[in-house]
């Protein structure tokens, strides 16, 4: 009987364990949600992550078999990706009704993300920092009752130009779940 108590108080800790954010001390679950990134033919381009870091969200995205060169990348409103045009995804998420673009003096909004710069072998990656914002909960959560979805555009977004930056066609595109 001892030992199974033992056993018992052993697995309360390590499933007490398996639940805290690293370095906190707490047992806070973390927040995250996943894309897969798909092309207009169904193909897999990669993949992007999503995860809560205090009151900000850190993305990293993973993209292969693009052309070279810098594409505009943003999260969009709606978690559906429907080929060949993803028209399907909505617009920008931008819970702050403000302009699109860092270099715009009136933006940016939420879904304004940094360029991905796709190297001569077709694959690049890039990591950033959404600022006060929240995957899941809060006022205006990217996964809201729609969803979201993550898009990356045929050509690099110019951080200014409202609404889109003039990036070009949606030629990939992941829902976050």
């Amino acid at each position: 009987m001892k030992a199974m108590v033992t056993i018992l108080g052993a697995a309360a800790i390590l499933a007490t364990a398996a639940c805290t954010t690293a370095g906190d001390g707490g047992s806070a679950e973390v927040v995250s949600a996943n894309a897969g990134l798909l092309d207009a033919d169904g193909q897999s381009r990669g993949n992007a992550t999503a995860s809560q870091a205090g009151n900000d969200i850190r993305v990293r995205v993973n993209a292969m078999g693009f052309p070279p060169g810098s594409h505009g990348l943003h999260v969009h409103t709606v978690g559906q990706c429907t080929p060949p045009s993803f028209d399907s995804a909505g617009g920008h998420w931008n819970p702050g009704k403000m302009q699109h673009g860092k270099d715009n003096a009136s933006g940016p909004h939420m879904g304004d993300l940094p360029n991905i710069v796709i190297g001569s072998d077709g694959r690049g990656t890039v990591e950033f920092t959404i600022k006060g914002a929240m995957v899941r909960g809060g006022a205006a959560p990217m996964l809201d009752a729609d969803g979201a979805a993550i898009v990356i555009h045929a050509t690099a977004d110019d951080y200014r130009t409202d609404p889109t930056g003039n990036s070009g066609a949606r030629i990939a595109c992941g829902v976050f779940g």
